[in-house]
């Protein structure tokens, strides 16, 4: 009996072991089969909160570069522009569909706008989106060189920029007709008009919301594949500038690099009135450089330099020859007109400010007259060195004057003549000289003399 017992016992506790090792196999299947959780996805965002020039292209272009390489799931570009070259659009506009990671462009926070270049750059993303309250549109090219263009090279530049955006609008299946209404008429829609325009793909408040709405989408790309964006809880990575972007970004305004230009100038100016300071020259040298940099990046009207050339051509003539105040007045008016219309910005904010240009030309102009006018003034001034210098000055008698003998003038010792006899000690003053014999007289007579 005892012997059937205990094997029951020793069956029973192999019968539990075996289903613990069951149980912990399972468990280990079951938690093998999960595999570890799945990695938070990183979202790289990058604010555009400026004109589109090079500088932001190449902005856009890093960050392109950047989420490709980062393993990030999409690029963000939160955008806020009133527009900008064209040039540095089609630079944009062509990186982002080679780009492999998917491209948001979203319009915001409230208040934001896509104009002009902006709104093409939105439309070439893979998912367009604008916040409440903003606006996107009003993207008519302006003709970017100097003088005024014919109709018939006004009709190229907009028949080519509605081609380019027909271009990749078809592709990204928006609405054609909408996007080339907002080129041919400057039309400008607003988010809820955008989205049921079919422009965009959906109005969000936020990046959160955004991400959220766009969880689970399949978006198709330029190439025609297909592709399902997964952003639950995605952690976004702000991309920041670097010290260069935010040096370039500063000198590209054109109010920045005129007063460079106008500053530079000035220094090199001083450098040439007084040779060896370094300083001046050095400086303003480098300003002109920067300056020269700044507004190579921009598009220039070269009948605005011959105008600045005119002006200071004619501020010399007023500095040298005097006009009564008139050749300084043209030369003034000529600096302002040129200053103005230097940039042929296609959109206001990048043009110089018109306080600033009159501000920059009426004190650089009141300067250079100035600066210039006294600088003929002492190479006009006749040398004095030698015995002429010293006409006028002090002397003393170092013996008696009979009426010939020495004196000390400024230090120095002379050969002396006087009108009268003399005493040693007497107070003298120089009135002339014969070569190397200086005319004396008593100081006292002189000052009688005098008027």
């Amino acid at each position: 009996m005892r012997r059937n017992v205990g094997k029951l016992q020793i069956s029973l506790g192999m019968a539990i072991a075996a289903l613990w090792v069951f149980l912990g196999f399972g468990s280990g299947v079951s938690a093998f089969a999960q595999g570890p959780a799945p990695a938070q996805p990183i979202v790289d965002k990058l604010v555009l909160d400026d004109t589109i020039q090079p500088v932001s292209a190449d902005e856009v272009t890093r960050a392109l570069d950047r989420a490709n390489s980062d393993g990030a799931s999409a690029l963000l570009i939160e955008m806020n522009t009133p527009g900008g070259l064209l040039d540095s659009m089609r630079d944009m506009v062509g990186a982002i569909p080679r780009s492999r990671v998917p491209v948001i462009v979203y319009v915001g926070p409230s208040g934001a706008r896509a104009g002009s270049a902006g709104f093409f750059i939105l439309e070439s993303a893979d998912v367009a989106a604008m916040a409440p309250g903003t606006e996107a549109g009003a993207a008519h090219p302006v003709f970017e060189f100097g003088g005024q263009p014919d109709n018939t090279e006004m009709q190229k530049v907009e028949n080519d920029a509605e081609a380019f955006l027909r271009s990749y609008v078809t592709k990204r299946n928006r609405s054609t007709d909408a996007a080339v209404a907002a080129v041919q008429s400057s039309h400008s829609y607003t988010a809820e008009e955008s989205l049921n325009q079919h422009l965009i793909d959906l109005i969000a408040n936020n990046d959160t919301e955004l991400l959220k709405a766009l969880d689970g989408r399949e978006i198709t790309r330029m190439d025609g594949s297909k592709v399902t964006l997964h952003l639950a809880g995605a952690r976004v990575q702000l991309l920041r500038k670097s010290l260069r972007d935010g040096v370039l970004g500063w000198l590209v305004d054109p109010n920045i690099a005129l007063l460079l230009l106008v500053g530079g100038a000035l220094l090199i100016y001083l450098e040439f009135n007084a040779p060896g300071t370094i300083v001046p020259g050095a400086l303003g040298t480098l300003m002109v450089l920067l300056a020269v940099f700044a507004l190579n990046l921009l598009p220039i009207r070269y009948t605005a330099v011959l105008l600045l050339v005119a002006a200071m051509v004619l501020l010399l003539l007023e500095a040298k020859f005097g006009g009564h105040g008139a050749l300084a007045i043209a030369g003034i008016v000529c600096l302002t007109f040129g200053t103005l219309t230097l940039v042929a910005a296609p959109v206001p904010e990048m043009g110089i400010s018109p306080l600033v240009a009159i501000a920059v030309s009426a004190a650089f102009g009141a300067i250079t007259v100035f600066l210039v006018r006294l600088a003929v003034r002492a190479r006009q001034r006749k040398s004095r060195i030698g015995a002429d210098a010293i006409v006028g000055c002090p002397a003393t008698a170092m013996e008696a004057l009979a009426p010939q003998g020495h004196v000390l003038v400024e230090g120095e010792i002379w050969q002396a003549v006087a009108s009268a006899p003399v005493a040693k000690g007497t107070a003298l003053r120089v009135r002339g000289h014969d070569q190397m014999l200086l005319q004396v007289e008593p100081a006292t007579e002189s000052v009688k003399r005098e008027p």
